[in-house]
């Protein structure tokens, strides 16, 4: 496969297929409540929940990974009837308290008790639901949902060859990276069926023409997923800028070290990226505790 002339990709780089704790967002209870979960009560599974994922809009924000409104991250709620929690609509990242989330069924309908007495305080954007039902609904395992519209993710969508294993960020989803085509803006529920055909196995996404999706079993773990995706394309793009050849390892090495990011310490480095990047909010200066 051949780029403009500065660089050439053997054929097996080339994408494969998909194998109410109120408004109070208090990081020190978070980060005890991230490494000491205790379900005692359905009520204090979702204060946790919603405290991880107001912290994780914040996260997203902060490193300027948002659209304005648009864009979500969502969450599935524990318990046997699937129910999730995303974004108010009309609510910024930077802005995002546990009170902002608002409950919702798999079709992305608001069930929120809150929404009884003023309907249009609790809108969602049930549309843009629509990818994450389809995630959340054949992937238990996933229970946090983020998609992105960065700069860098969008350019690498729109790029024909998708993600090149050129840095070691990018090495970590290779051959554990999916794709999925471009279908118009995400109205249609027919296309769910295809958006988990082509996820497949993986965790993270590449949807093409329109920007990336990443998730995890835990808050952590989904973080970690987008983080090392976006960086990927960050330097995915500045490095094509540049017109020089690309240098790219052997397969052998681009597999070697996708295996090292799934070591048996995986999952307590990814606990503890979550609990430093916490800190980062915990500084706002917006004030996220009134």
């Amino acid at each position: 496969m051949q780029f403009d002339g500065c660089f050439a990709v053997d054929e097996h780089y080339a994408p494969g297929p998909p194998a109410d704790q109120g408004d109070t967002l208090n990081m020190e209870a978070l980060q005890e409540a991230h490494q000491h979960a205790s379900a005692t009560t359905s009520d204090s599974d979702e204060r946790k929940c919603r405290r991880e994922l107001a912290a994780l809009y914040r996260l997203i924000a902060h490193f300027r990974m948002t659209d304005m409104i648009d864009t979500h991250i969502s969450a599935r709620l524990p318990g046997g009837k699937p129910t999730f929690l995303i974004n108010r609509y009309g609510v910024l990242f930077h802005e995002m308290r546990p009170s902002d989330l608002v409950k919702i069924d798999h079709l992305g309908n608001v069930i929120d008790e809150r929404a009884k007495d003023d309907p249009s305080a609790f809108r969602v954007n049930a549309a843009g639901f629509t990818i994450h039902s389809a995630i959340h609904m054949a992937r238990e395992d996933l229970h946090f949902v983020i998609h992105t519209h960065t700069a860098a993710g969008t350019a690498v969508a729109a790029q024909e060859h998708g993600l090149l294993p050129i840095t070691q960020h990018a090495l970590k989803f290779f051959e554990k990276l999916g794709y999925h085509d471009y279908e118009g803006i995400a109205l249609n529920h027919a296309e769910r069926e295809r958006l988990v055909r082509d996820l497949g196995s993986h965790k993270a996404m590449i949807l093409r023409n329109h920007g990336l999706l990443a998730a995890g079993r835990t808050v952590a773990e989904a973080f970690h997923e987008i983080y090392f995706l976006e960086r990927a394309c960050q330097a995915q793009v500045q490095a094509l800028a540049g017109g020089s050849a690309m240098r790219i390892p052997s397969v052998e090495v681009c597999r070697l070290t996708a295996s090292q990011f799934d070591r048996d310490e995986s999952a307590e480095i990814m606990d503890m990226a979550w609990n430093a990047a916490l800190r980062l909010i915990d500084d706002s200066a917006f004030d996220y505790r009134s």
